[in-house]
């Protein structure tokens, strides 16, 4: 009956997202770009990685990383309105101009790294449900993202991998309707059976800062609506990144909260992949519901990120690197992560990297700030206090287990 209705419910959410006239919308077109980039692999791992960690605790270190998030949200929401209209007017020697230069070259950075990050998620949930000597299977989950990588690279050099972009685009829906099937499955089955084990307790620590910090790529994603100007006026664009960071803020949440029976299960999981016990523990069939959510959203989030990197590259180089071999030096350095890290180095390493990228976005925002006398002192006191929080994380941001 759970995996009846949970399937009902990620029907009648693909359907509703993907043929009706909110679903067309620029509004809507807007916030599901953002939503979706926060709400995939992040959504599936934070649970049982806070779980251990956290204990019962777990949905008060979810809502303190949701903050930092907001946080971060609320400075590139300034960056929209002022630093896009500074930069639109600055000359190339413009000190700001270079700091965006070098902040741009940071994201690529960080794309070509969340690739890697993407990509062994895909390959340690595909892994799970497959027996397999656990001495091979670090190995086998690299090979399966090396070929991955290598195909990629070649449709991008082929000039194919736009359409398997706008393919991946396709699957929004789909993914947005299997996380909404997965929270409902889980209410119900709390609702039929209560407290499956007894509540973990509470671990709350200084201790414990590094490991939440190394988790802020679960709750990253809302900065694309910064590179969506070509499509959508700053206005909307302001107004949609915050729309999708209440919704995925409410989700993750939602999620945390619905998980509680659950908490010393998801505590007692190995590796990043640990939903997919408590899924199949509700009921067996919702393995192949999770796993199939997973791949996809995993695969359009690599494909997406690598292209991000690649335009990224091109842009910072004036063009002097073209996009096909900025693909391939993304998706290199995408290996390299990907050998030299297990899944969670790989988390926290991603983490850092975007951390440095929020750190920048807060310069930029102080620079222009002071330059121009847009906000007052309490903004530029904030921008400073995000700053600080970023750069810790890039420099403490530790694995799950390690």
């Amino acid at each position: 009956m759970i995996v009846a209705i949970a399937l009902g419910v990620a029907l009648i959410v693909t359907l509703a997202l993907t043929f009706s006239p909110f679903a067309r919308s620029d509004g809507w077109r807007a916030t599901v770009t953002p939503l979706a980039s926060i709400i995939g692999s992040g959504f599936l791992i934070c649970g049982p990685l806070l779980a251990r960690e956290f204990g019962s605790a777990a949905i008060l270190a979810m809502g303190l990383l949701l903050a930092i998030a907001y946080a971060a949200g609320w400075v590139i929401r300034f960056n929209i309105t002022h630093v896009e209209n500074h930069l639109a007017d600055a000359t190339f020697n413009d000190p700001i101009a270079w700091v965006a230069r070098i902040t741009q070259g940071v994201l690529a950075l960080a794309y070509a790294v969340s690739v890697a990050y993407y990509l062994k998620l895909l390959a340690e949930f595909t892994l799970k449900p497959i027996a397999i000597d656990p001495a091979w299977q670090p190995v086998a989950a690299n090979i399966i993202v090396t070929v991955i990588i290598a195909l990629m690279t070649l449709l991008a050099l082929g000039g194919s991998l736009r359409r398997v972009e706008h393919l991946a685009h396709g699957t929004v829906s789909i993914k947005i309707g299997i996380i909404a099937g997965m929270l409902v499955a889980l209410g119900i089955a709390w609702g039929m059976g209560g407290m499956a084990d007894p509540l973990p307790p509470a671990r709350i620590s200084w201790a414990s800062i590094p490991m939440l910090l190394g988790l802020i790529i679960t709750v990253q994603g809302f900065e694309t609506s910064r590179y969506l100007g070509h499509d959508y006026s700053a206005t909307l664009r302001i107004k949609t990144m915050r729309h999708a960071q209440w919704i995925a803020s409410a989700i993750y949440l939602a999620f945390i909260a619905l998980l509680t029976p659950f908490l010393a299960r998801a505590a007692a999981t190995e590796g990043v992949a640990g939903i997919l016990d408590i899924m199949e523990f509700i009921a067996p069939a919702l393995g192949i519901f999770v796993l199939a959510g997973a791949v996809s959203s995993q695969l359009s989030a690599a494909v997406a990120d690598s292209i991000g990197s690649g335009g990224l590259v091109n842009e910072v180089s004036r063009r002097k690197i073209t996009v096909p071999l900025a693909f391939t030096l993304a998706g290199a350095l995408a290996v390299l992560v990907v050998w030299l890290t297990d899944p969670f180095q790989v988390v926290a390493l991603s983490s850092r990297a975007f951390a440095l990228f929020y750190a920048m976005q807060c310069v930029l925002a102080l620079l222009v700030s002071v330059r121009s006398g847009a906000g007052s002192m309490l903004h530029r006191v904030g921008f400073v206090a995000v700053g600080v929080i970023c750069l810790v994380a890039v420099f403490v941001g530790a694995p799950a287990e390690g």
